[in-house]
């Protein structure tokens, strides 16, 4: 077995056949190419102007007390502000109306659990983007874990994916003179000693993949040159990315600290590599910026390159995308299998399988203590907690308290620190029940352990949710899968297809949606009421195949050539909704965003026929340039190449910007997106829009931020506005009101 790198760098070559020996697909005409100029001044001239027309029809006092109470919910002083524990303190991000771009602040444990918190304030991004001359918006931080006194902050300057890191030190809350400072970019980082990071970021063309991510990885030390920084890992251009991350514990701890590097072959394949740190240290003490001591030292993790590796310490965790069978063992798909890291170095793993999923159940994620392995399930998109306890075989034992139709999060307190190492925060929410933070510690499971964690803090209701009820109903696809959704509607819900119904949904990247409390969606839409009928508004959350809540067979069974089911499942839910005599045609509208966007494109493309209004989001519409706008290239794995014949095939069949047809009678569209989007940018949305309009189709309305990256908001106040837009033209478009 292969389990050393053959250079000084990390260059695995996975590539796929050369193109030349596969056909092209041909490229259709696209009269709006020009709008692919992101910042062009004709193309911005064209944003204004649609923009001024969209705002001029739906920004009425409807409207603005829609946004008003949105902002105030995204504003409220009683949300409950979520910390992460480092050293004696308690850090969190907050914002506000005061501080609308938030600031990075800190408290201790007794203040915290107090009625009225006393914050230090570290950063205020509001004072520093004003003093700065740029709008900061808050990426992150990662605090040095050997003292727990410097930090490295990350900071984008227009929401977008790629931000500016500086150090920080929070002794003298200032950014360190002469410490790390790293260039606007996609930039990953850990690190690894107190002066010395690794980094992949952008240095010049080459250093990028064709997906605009970082492929190569160097060592840099505090005031050197980025540039100057040795390369010790780096990954084809093809791929998709290099990430870097270290496990590196507290100064007087007792571990083997290590530092990773994870090539990235695509969205669902990768190949982990990692170091022990004490194998590239100096003398000194301090990590080596030498590429010859870094020369021959990676181990690459040897398994199957769909299977997610983690490491905790000196375990590692195997999770399949697809069965993994070998002559010694077999690892389900969604399975969890565990193996001592000395195994993986010597190329001789076996792991033990600690988790097998079911037709019913898949674990989501999980989460380690200082002595126990917690992982996240979903049994038919309903939450569960397992405790597993590596010192007793991996037993397991249930954690209480979940209750039906609601989402629970666990993350581990601190567990670096001897009185915090096997505590836990737990997050309870549901779709009319505010979040619950609560606090418990994990034992044993003979010394009654698992009494009920107790409560922290508990958020204020932020709308109106009495005479709501949630249900959880199931919908037959096409090819006669079960599909699984939540309805949120009045409990006295009349079945005559004449409530306002709201179907969302998502449906791919193996992401799972499940309850979760939206005070957005809940002033939006729930809080809507029809003028003549009285009707209120009906919320509904489809788990749709392509998504996780199932496991990565849910996800692959939508892929690529398959796609076309996630949109079956998504019109099965529409359909189902309809003959229960919930909604009907022109009283039901679907949202979306991203890969959400694309689903609701084809729904606006496919089936027309089934929807009343559609609101699609930082969407992906054309398929055949998707590849080559943003960092499309990295999602080839998801739905196909559109380069190649073969892939464009079955790709252009839910290409919406090439499935739109004359004298199809097309339901209202809203298109709303980001100038400063760099992932799936605003180019598809402009593009869609363009050709919708210059058709001569009706109601087709288009709005761009300038800001805000692809969530389209960098702070309160543009998130309130862009939504409110969103549910005002919803609301019109069913109700006419």
């Amino acid at each position: 077995m292969r389990n050393e790198a053959p250079a000084d760098k990390q260059t695995i070559d996975t590539s796929s056949p050369a193109m030349a020996s596969q056909d092209a697909a041909p490229m259709p005409h696209d009269e709006n190419l020009w709008l692919e100029d992101i910042h062009g001044d004709d193309q911005m001239a064209w944003v204004r102007e649609q923009n001024a027309k969209t705002i001029a029809r739906f920004q009425d006092d409807l409207f603005d007390s829609i946004a008003s109470d949105i902002q105030t919910a995204l504003d409220s002083e009683g949300k409950i502000p979520m910390v992460a524990k480092r050293g004696d303190h308690y850090f969190n991000f907050w914002r506000d109306t005061t501080n609308p771009k938030g600031m990075w602040r800190r408290t201790t444990w007794d203040s915290y659990v107090s009625d009225s918190p006393e914050w230090e304030v570290l950063i205020d991004l509001d004072e520093l983007g004003t003093a700065e001359a740029t709008p900061w918006v808050w990426a992150g931080a990662s605090v040095r874990r050997s003292d727990n006194s410097r930090a490295l902050v990350s900071l984008s300057p227009d929401g977008g994916d790629a931000h500016r890191v500086r150090e920080f030190d929070l002794r003298t809350k200032s950014f360190v003179a002469g410490g790390f400072d790293l260039p606007t970019a996609k930039t990953r980082f850990a690190w690894l000693d107190d002066d010395t990071i690794i980094v992949a970021t952008e240095t010049d063309e080459a250093s990028l993949t064709t997906s605009s991510y970082p492929r190569q990885a160097r060592v840099l030390r505090r005031g050197q040159a980025i540039a100057d920084a040795p390369i010790v890992a780096e990954v084809p251009r093809d791929h998709v990315a290099i990430f870097v991350g270290s496990d590196v514990g507290p100064a007087e701890a007792d571990s083997t600290d290590r530092v990773f590097a994870i090539d990235a072959i695509d969205f669902f394949n990768s190949l982990p590599s990692f170091i022990d740190l004490d194998l590239v240290t100096e003398e000194s003490g301090a990590v080596s910026t030498d590429a010859s001591a870094w020369e021959k030292k990676w181990t690459v993790v040897d398994v199957p390159t769909d299977v997610e590796v983690g490491f905790d310490r000196d375990f590692v965790l195997f999770r399949p995308q697809s069965d993994w069978n070998h002559e010694d063992f077999s690892v389900p798909a969604g399975g969890l299998a565990i193996a001592d890291i000395a195994e993986v170095r010597a190329g001789t793993i076996a792991p033990t399988v600690i988790f097998a999923p079911d037709a019913h159940t898949a674990l989501q994620s999980w989460t380690w203590t200082r002595d126990y392995l917690v992982l996240e399930l979903l049994a038919d998109v309903q939450s569960q907690l397992v405790v597993l306890d590596p010192n007793d075989h991996f037993s397991s034992s249930r954690l209480p308290g979940v209750a039906a139709n609601h989402m629970v999060g666990l993350g581990a307190v601190d567990r670096h620190d001897d009185a915090t190492a096997n505590d836990y925060w737990l997050v309870s929410t549901g779709f009319l029940t505010p979040s619950t933070l609560a606090y418990g510690r994990l034992g044993p499971s003979s010394t009654n352990s698992y009494a009920t964690p107790e409560t922290i803090k508990t958020a204020p209701a932020l709308f109106p949710s009495d005479g709501f009820c949630v249900e959880q109903h199931f919908a037959t696809s096409e090819d006669g899968t079960k599909i699984p959704y939540f309805q949120i509607a009045d409990s006295a819900l009349v079945l005559d297809g004449s409530s306002p119904t709201l179907l969302d949904g998502y449906g791919g990247f193996e992401v799972s949606r499940s309850p979760v409390y939206s005070p957005v969606m809940g002033i939006g839409w729930l809080g809507r009421t029809t003028i003549t009928a009285g009707r209120r508004g009906v919320y509904v959350l489809a788990n749709i195949r392509g998504g996780g809540e199932y496991g990565p067979r849910w996800h692959t069974s939508a892929m690529r050539e398959n796609r076309m089911r996630a949109y079956e499942d998504y019109a099965a839910v529409a359909r189902d909704l309809i003959e229960r005599g919930v909604t009907s045609p022109k009283s039901l509208a679907c949202a979306g965003g991203s890969n959400g966007g694309l689903l609701v494109g084809n729904m606006l493309t496919q089936h027309p026929e089934l929807f009343g209004a559609i609101s699609c989001g930082v969407p992906l519409l054309d398929m055949r340039r998707y590849t080559k706008l943003s960092a499309g290239y990295s999602w080839k794995a998801e739905y196909g190449d559109p380069d190649v014949a073969e892939d464009w095939a079955f790709i252009q069949k839910f290409s919406p910007y090439h499935l739109l047809e004359e004298g199809v009678d097309y339901p209202p569209v809203l298109f709303w997106t980001a100038t400063s989007d760099d992932r799936v940018g605003p180019v598809q949305a402009r593009k869609m829009a363009a050709r919708m309009q210059d058709r001569g189709i009706d109601d087709v309305w288009f709005f761009e931020d300038t800001e805000g990256g692809h969530s389209a908001a960098s702070d309160n106040k543009q998130a309130a506005f862009t939504r409110a837009l969103s549910y005002r033209f919803l609301w019109n478009s069913l109700t006419g009101e």
